[in-house]
């Protein structure tokens, strides 16, 4: 069950993502599993030049913030309106283009970012004991930031002037730009805020499972998509609940049945949700 929590936390700070910008655009963007691959290479790119750990991470999650505003003015801006079928299609070699990248420059040899470099309680070695179970401090800080981030970015969306003018985009278009709001600005900054989390994800992500190639993105960003349509894509509480089920679902099957059949039964679970309840849980 831990286990599961500590992946299901990863999935769900990604499927963050992709649910705000679904709820704002109604793009599913593909390319968001690569913009993890992206922060852990920014990461691992600053470490090698001596930057702390802490600073490395906030100029990750900076970096991502930027790259995904880019994104969203050069590749789905322009067909903001024209048919979803060409927002899917550019969404997709979005995320082709982003590996193409990655492979090029730092080449297709997978990385690992060194344990030194990280805070030491970060390391596989740091334990806490609680009763007959020895539980990772990386671990509890992974759930925990997951934890704070919703609660953090639940506020942001229901409490802040932006939020609230996030939530009137997504509703109305037409009626938010006539209201005086600013619809361009109001998308980057989700894609912005988006792109920040999937960073985040990404680095926790080669901490707990050290290898580092631009191929890393597809299959966490995959469930992470699986998490946002079973929690109810749009829904903030329901990307946390869909990935921690997400993870937890892997975690037993991987336990009790199989690890050969973890993927097949994850995907599965996306068939039945998109059958017997397509808008999902919330």
């Amino acid at each position: 069950t831990i286990n599961g929590l500590q992946a299901g936390s990863i999935y769900a700070l990604i499927a963050l993502g992709y649910t705000m910008v679904y709820g704002i655009v109604g793009l599913i963007n593909f390319a968001h599993g690569d913009i993890l691959m992206i922060g852990s290479y920014i990461v691992l790119v600053c470490l090698s030049f001596g930057i702390p750990f802490i600073p490395a991470l906030v100029i990750s999650i900076v970096f991502c913030a930027i790259l995904g505003v880019l994104i969203d003015f050069f590749a789905y801006r322009p067909l903001r309106n024209a048919p979803k079928i060409s927002a899917l299609i550019t969404a997709i070699g979005m995320s082709f283009l982003l590996e193409s990248v990655a492979l090029i420059v730092f080449g297709a040899n997978p990385r690992v970012i060194n344990t030194n470099a990280i805070p030491s309680f970060l390391s596989a070695d740091s334990n806490i004991k609680l009763g007959a179970i020895n539980i990772s401090i990386l671990t509890i800080f992974v759930i925990a930031i997951t934890l704070i981030c919703m609660y953090v970015l639940n506020l942001f969306i229901k409490k802040t002037k932006l939020g609230k003018a996030t939530r009137a985009v997504s509703q109305d278009t037409g009626a938010a730009k006539l209201m005086g709001i600013n619809v361009n600005l109001t998308i980057a900054i989700t894609f912005a805020i988006g792109s920040g989390l999937g960073a985040l994800g990404g680095v926790l992500y080669a901490i707990m499972y050290p290898r580092i190639e631009p191929y890393m993105g597809m299959l966490p960003g995959l469930k992470a998509f699986i998490a946002a349509v079973f929690g109810g894509i749009g829904s903030i509480p329901g990307a946390m609940v869909g990935g921690y089920v997400l993870g937890i679902v892997e975690s037993y099957t991987k336990g009790y049945i199989s690890s050969t059949w973890a993927n097949p039964i994850v995907f599965g679970v996306l068939v039945l949700i998109l059958i017997f309840r397509p808008n999902g849980l919330f």
